[in-house]
């Protein structure tokens, strides 16, 4: 016989972690044996919807309202092999079951809706603090790497200056380090005091070695360098 359908009335059913619930089903029914749907029960229908509505409220009072929401089919299949245990003595066959529906009171959605926004607050606010304890730690390592290598300091000085000038078009002021001016203030200095320029020449030296490795930035010491070295 061909496969009928019917829906089981609106079920009111308490949780196990006690919230109220309404459930909507529909149930698909075949008659595989007509003398036992007869002879084996009244209205083999009729005792099947029945059926289905007590056994909708046996198992979603053993269930929390996690379990009910998020375990929908697993319950579905549930109900209809419970169901076809007993109507099979009917001649009847519950071919399946399905959960339409599963509907809150306003106050519960409510209280979930609030619950939900607060954790995808809190998680933004974890997410944030993970990204500033990172860039804590990149600042750290930064500081440590320029209190290390003091030329560091000195050579992210020219990269920056090669930067803005590949960007614009501005005529740009590079004012001298201080340890090249200290050693230039030759007004200071007596023309034949030999030592003061040898103070000048190790300086230019320093300079000269400290950035040799860094041919992007060649031109831009250069600059003081030649400077420097027309007091020669």
């Amino acid at each position: 016989m061909r496969t009928q359908t019917f829906t089981v009335p609106p079920q009111e059913v308490l949780t196990r972690d006690s919230v109220t619930v309404t459930v909507d089903a529909v149930v698909y029914i075949r008659i595989i044996d007509p003398t036992s749907s007869v002879v084996q029960v009244e209205n083999a229908q009729f005792s099947t919807r029945v059926l289905a509505s007590t056994t909708i409220r046996n198992i979603f009072g053993t269930k929390s309202l996690h379990e009910i929401l998020s375990q929908r089919e697993v319950i579905a299949n549930l109900m209809q092999e419970l169901l076809d245990e007993v109507t099979h003595k009917w001649g009847v066959s519950v071919e399946r079951v399905e959960i339409k529906d599963v509907s809150l009171p306003h106050q519960m959605q409510r209280v979930m809706a609030s619950e939900a926004e607060a954790t995808r607050e809190a998680r933004s606010k974890l997410i944030a603090a993970q990204g500033e304890e990172k860039a804590s730690r990149c600042l750290k390592e930064a500081a440590q790497t320029l209190a290390d290598t003091p030329t560091a300091v000195q050579l992210r000085y020219l990269q920056t200056l090669n930067t803005i000038s590949a960007e614009t078009d501005s005529t740009l002021i590079f004012p001298i380090p201080i340890d090249i001016t200290s050693s230039l203030m030759l007004s200071d200095y007596k023309s034949d005091d030999k030592s003061n320029y040898d103070d000048i020449a190790k300086t230019i030296n320093e300079i000269e070695r400290d950035f040799s490795a860094e041919p992007t930035l060649k031109h831009l010491s250069s600059v003081y360098l030649n400077e420097a070295k027309k007091y020669f």
